[in-house]
């Protein structure tokens, strides 16, 4: 059944109550229409209204462009105009949202305050791992605001399988925690937004992607996205007591529904084949702000195309100009060079090598890293053309090795160096011999201390070949024991033992070889049984010599 088809059997059923198609109120709620809904949320007005928020405080209004970009630089390397740029729009649309947050608590009419102002909504352009999401990302926890992110592919028309665009808007009100008044001054990033171009000049193939610009566009411009979505069925009563009035509050705004007008919507994409069509502009005249390309002074040759892009570039590419005219901050990163890859890696504050420290510390090693070692790091992970996500690829494959190993040892420290970076698995064994025959060196050092306490406390000696020495080493690794602990279990009756052969025999000094060692109770019990029996024949009376 379709949600229209269960409306209107729902709106049939209601007539029988002679309410003109509508419930007085919907189940478990009250006369005023507000209910617990099924997202956690309790909408009713009185009590939104004591827990509502001074948002001018808890916002962070009273930023610069020049604060934002240096708020960047401290996790996003290079990236400098894209991040001038996201500073400036980030300031203009907050500096009037705080306009806006302003005249509703002086009970002036907002609407004034934004008649003369387009919000800027973004389209990022740039490869895959340059760091647009982390840009974004970095934005709104700067100014403390709800932040959701989502891939386009993951969105269809609606009516289709697939999910539904206000679901986004519904995500930042979770992010908000309930909190609809600053759900509304979120940011939506929409990454992959290429995908759901139309089959335009780029080639690309069309998967319903121009309904999904439709939907967009609402969301972009300004409407009214429902807490809950129409398909549950509390949302299916909700909207019926919203068509039926009785779910207004004395003119208060509708605390059941989120405005998009003050959302700020980024989205950005790889747009493969997108130069190709600039280029083609760009040959037959002019590229547009009078700038001819021999004025770009820039060794990446995307970018250098990319920054030209115009709004006929991207309805060839299959946008609806609707849909582009929604988005007119056009900010280009750049791909990431071994030298930005290295930058990342020294200085950012997000680097990985800090989850890798922290990984082998975890474990009481400590690493260090030569600017040599992080040079060729950064060298492997371009050629891996996915950006900075090349880091981890490269950083996961030559250390997976010493993650394992190094724990169950006795190393504490771990010097990366570019000799390791080159051959990992060579260096990892070099490493596991040294400390192998450190190890082996300690337990025979130990076992050696062992018999010679042995010999002070009980003057006796007990002496071990070394094939035997080595079998004990062995034993002690497989039972995870150190030499000393085995000695402990294997010999703890030996001092009895042999102080009955040495009373026996007068025997002072014994020897245990690779055979006595395995099973040393055993060989003890014979050597007793042993004097015992000379004892006893050195006791009978000796036949006379032959005449």
């Amino acid at each position: 059944m379709t949600p229209e088809e269960f409306q209107k059997q729902l709106q049939e059923m209601m007539k029988k109550f002679g309410n003109s198609g509508a419930f007085p109120f919907p189940p478990g709620g009250d006369s005023t229409g507000n209910s617990p809904n099924q997202t956690g949320f309790t909408t009713e007005a009185s009590k939104q209204e004591e827990e509502e928020k001074d948002l001018e405080e808890e916002l962070n209004f009273s930023l610069h462009p020049k604060d934002v970009k240096d708020h960047l630089d401290k996790f996003v390397i290079r990236q400098d105009e894209a991040k001038k740029a996201l500073a400036v729009a980030l300031c203009d649309h907050y500096n009037q949202v705080h306009k806006v947050i302003r005249a509703e608590k002086e009970g002036e009419d907002p609407d004034q305050v934004s008649k003369n102002y387009t919000k800027q909504n973004i389209l990022l352009l740039g490869p895959t791992g340059v760091g647009k999401t982390y840009l974004i990302r970095s934005l709104a926890d700067l100014i403390g605001v709800p932040f959701v992110k989502a891939d386009a592919t993951k969105f269809s028309e609606t009516g289709y399988v697939g999910a539904d665009v206000d679901d986004l808007v519904r995500d930042l009100l979770r992010q908000a925690d309930g909190d609809v008044e600053k759900a509304q001054y979120g940011i939506i990033y929409i990454d992959e937004i290429d995908k759901i171009a139309g089959a335009g000049d780029s080639g690309g193939r069309d998967v319903s992607g121009r309904g999904v610009q439709t939907n967009l566009l609402k969301l972009m411009e300004e409407t009214e996205v429902s807490t809950r979505s129409p398909n549950d069925i509390s949302g299916q009563f909700q909207m019926l007591v919203n068509m039926s009035g009785s779910g207004k509050s004395g003119g208060k705004k509708n605390k059941n529904s989120i405005n998009t007008r003050h959302i700020l919507f980024v989205v950005s994409g790889a747009f493969e084949g997108l130069t190709r069509i600039i280029s083609k502009r760009m040959s037959q005249g002019s590229i547009g702000f009078g700038a001819p390309v021999s004025e770009v002074e820039d060794t990446d040759e995307e970018y250098k195309t990319l920054r030209f892009v115009n709004t006929q570039d991207l309805i060839k590419y299959g946008f609806e100009p609707e849909f582009t005219g929604r988005l007119p901050a056009r900010i280009v990163c750049h791909q990431l060079s071994p030298t930005d890859l290295f930058q990342i890696l020294k200085y950012s504050a997000g680097s990985i090598l800090q989850q890798y420290e922290e990984s082998f510390h975890s474990y009481g090693i400590e690493t260090k890293f030569h600017d040599e070692a992080l040079k060729r790091i950064a060298e492997f992970a371009a050629e891996e053309k996915t950006g900075a996500r090349g880091l981890m690829t490269v950083c996961e494959k030559i250390f997976r090795g010493f993650k394992y190993e190094l724990p169950s040892t006795s190393i504490k420290h771990l010097e990366v160096d570019s000799g390791l970076i080159e051959n990992p698995s060579e260096k990892l064994d070099e490493l596991l011999i040294s400390v192998k025959s450190e190890m082996d060196l300690r337990q025979v050092t130990e076992i050696q201390n062992y018999f010679s306490d042995f010999s002070k406390k009980h003057g006796l000696e007990l002496k071990l070949t070394e094939e035997a020495t080595s079998f004990l080493i062995n034993q002690a690794k497989v039972q995870q024991l150190t030499a000393t602990q085995l000695c402990d279990e294997k010999f703890r009756d030996f001092q009895f033992g042999l102080q009955l052969v040495h009373k026996n025999t007068g025997k002072k000094v014994f020897e245990l070889g690779l055979g006595d060692v395995g099973n040393p109770e055993k060989v003890l019990s014979g050597w007793v049984v042993e004097s015992y029996q000379k004892a006893g024949d050195s006791s009978q009376p000796q036949p006379p010599a032959s005449e």
